[in-house]
């Protein structure tokens, strides 16, 4: 995705989750720094990102499945009453494709019920 500075999201992050990523942002700074080693690196990485939301108060990944939230919550409302929504057109074309399918059967039963084959 490319964003232009116009057309950037709004902020997403606010208040205590705002407050508990710089904090936990700067803790893991730290923590990463003071330990060192792969751990500490990846720490200070976590602790860059967090650091990093609690600044700009926006995060992408909240965004992206609030969006995904969303598109299922339409996508479920939208199921439940899909079968409610014929129109009386598509209801007399189902009807007429029933009644062509349906006008040349004859329908003898099963007398295979009544006498079964005695060679399978």
């Amino acid at each position: 995705m490319n964003r232009t500075s116009s057309d950037r999201p709004a902020q997403n992050v606010h208040g205590w989750e705002r407050a508990a990523s710089l904090a936990g942002g700067l803790y893991l700074l730290g923590k990463g720094l003071r330990h060192g080693g792969l751990g500490g690196l990846f720490q200070v990485g976590i602790g860059a990102l967090a650091l990093a939301r609690g600044i700009s108060g926006r995060c992408e990944a909240k965004r992206v499945l609030q969006e995904v939230g969303e598109q299922a919550q339409n996508a479920v409302i939208d199921s439940s009453h899909m079968p409610l929504e014929q129109t009386p057109a598509e209801r007399e074309r189902l009807r007429s494709s029933a009644q062509a399918a349906t006008s040349t059967v004859t329908v003898t039963g099963n007398q295979g019920l009544d006498s079964p084959p005695t060679n399978p």
